[in-house]
């Protein structure tokens, strides 16, 4: 039985007077990958920060591992084997390809070191070719790939993508979701939010779609997939 990493309970979140996360709860277990969905401003992106103290909830419990974390502090949160890739990359411009991924080099929980530079560099060899490069000068999907190889160094256990291939176009949005299958095998637990229902289908084990702050299915993609009303009815353009 794989331990849960990340939990929640009841997680009440507000912006101001606005109520955006209505007692919404999570779990994922080691290796397990959860897809994230909903239309724009349900929520997502909020229970994402919620879960790794970026946003402070109002009211409801957070575990990693099983303990209860009062006031989730973000950088604890990444020190616990969390690693995460926001919405817009948050690279830095004025560091090179190299630097970047330097800067966040770290040995995992209990001493993990496999992913390595080098390991990044064979994984992402777009990379390799813009070593020396600025962050500034990147395309936007080098940029995600370089987010993404960061987070990596970091050797976590758990990996939260959100909008993984926002804006990007669609051959290069097929290399990115072939890196996260990779990164799958590996054994890391992944949430991803996209608006690809389809390639996160294939990619995760459970589906969770989100509508005003609620999550209204929290199933297997396997139920997901079959059940083209759902699809319809909450990722229907």
């Amino acid at each position: 039985m794989h331990e849960s990493i990340l939990e929640a309970k009841g997680l009440n979140t507000f912006y101001g007077r606005s109520h955006i996360l209505k007692g919404v709860d999570f779990s994922i277990k080691a290796g397990e990958g959860i897809a994230l969905m909903g239309r724009n401003g349900m929520g997502k992106t909020t229970l994402l920060k919620s879960l790794l103290g970026i946003v402070p909830f109002r009211d409801g419990q957070i575990s990693v591992r099983g303990k209860e974390i009062n006031k989730p502090v973000t950088h604890q949160i990444a020190k616990m084997g969390i690693a995460y890739v926001p919405e817009g990359r948050g690279i830095f411009p004025n560091l090179n390809v190299r630097e970047n991924l330097v800067m966040a080099a770290r040995h995992g929980r209990n001493g993990r070191k496999d992913w390595s530079f080098e390991r990044v560099m064979k994984t992402f060899p777009r990379l390799g070719e813009r070593i020396s490069n600025g962050g500034w000068q990147l395309s936007g999907g080098e940029q995600q790939m370089l987010t993404i190889g960061r987070a990596l160094m970091t050797n976590p256990d758990l990996l939260i993508l959100d909008e993984a291939t926002e804006g990007l176009a669609p051959l290069i949005a097929q290399e990115i979701w072939g890196i996260v299958e990779q990164v799958r095998e590996t054994g890391i637990a992944v949430v991803i939010v996209d608006k690809n229902h389809r390639a996160l289908s294939k990619i995760c084990d459970k589906a969770m779609i989100m509508v005003k702050g609620e999550l209204v299915f929290d199933g297997l993609t396997s139920q997901f997939k079959t059940n083209p009303k759902i699809i319809q009815q909450h990722l229907g353009v």
